[in-house]
């Protein structure tokens, strides 16, 4: 059964989340603020994160953005909150889900199944999730670009851009159809966000030795280059 880590600075509710989770037959392993939710992340292996965003130390946005610089842990935000600004900050974070506090213990445990399911480890080779042009590979399983010796670990939204310029690398790829790809796979941006990611992108590919591998069409939108320098 699935390892599951719940942190969250209400330690009532954490003892009653723990309590359905192993009634279930999750294994459960709680924190209670954010600097040891990022510690128990990596120190541990686990299946899933439920994560609280108002904690003491560092919030849970800030957690999910240090988890998702070593993991691609799929992780839930628990939030008493119920406005889409914090959802959106969730999901550019690298959140997979939410749920919005209180809940029925039934509908925790769906979400739960639900996420696992979705991001269940596959049996398939490797290699179904590289995606290759010119010795640049993107490994969608471990969020990351490699060129030759090097590597460069990826954020949720940054994957996810690069996926859809190598699956049609050579194509011009307008920038509202990027932005609505995005938001199909519950990624919030706007267009000056997608800028900002784009340039991130050119940056990490430029620590690994790779310069212009994305080509901008002005007014257009941007596309995977035939040639790049290195």
């Amino acid at each position: 059964m699935a390892k599951i880590l719940v942190v969250d600075d209400e330690q009532v509710l954490v003892k009653g989340i723990k309590f359905n989770l192993e009634h279930e037959g999750y294994q459960v392993e709680v924190g209670y603020d954010g600097e040891q939710a990022v510690e128990l992340a990596r120190e541990g292996s686990f299946d899933l994160i439920l994560l609280d965003l108002m904690m003491p130390k560092i919030d849970g946005l800030q957690a999910c953005m240090r988890i998702r610089e070593f993991s691609n842990v799929p992780i839930i935000m628990l939030t008493a909150k119920g406005e889409d600004t914090d959802k959106i900050m969730g999901f550019e974070c690298g959140a997979d889900d939410y749920i919005t506090n209180p809940f029925e213990p039934a509908i925790l445990l769906a979400r739960i199944a639900a996420v696992l399911k979705r991001t269940a480890k596959s049996s398939e080779p490797r290699d179904v999730f590289c995606l290759s042009h010119k010795n640049v590979t993107l490994d969608t399983a471990v969020c990351r670009l490699f060129f030759k010796e090097q590597a460069a670990d990826l954020t949720k939204t940054e994957l996810k851009i690069l996926h859809l310029l190598f699956r049609r690398k050579g194509e011009i790829i307008p920038r509202l159809e990027i932005i609505e790809y995005l938001w199909d796979n519950q990624i919030f941006i706007d267009d000056n966000t997608l800028s900002v990611n784009i340039t991130r992108i050119r940056g990490k590919l430029e620590e690994i030795g790779v310069r212009n591998l994305i080509e901008t069409k002005r007014g257009m939108g941007y596309r995977i280059c035939e040639s790049w320098n290195i």
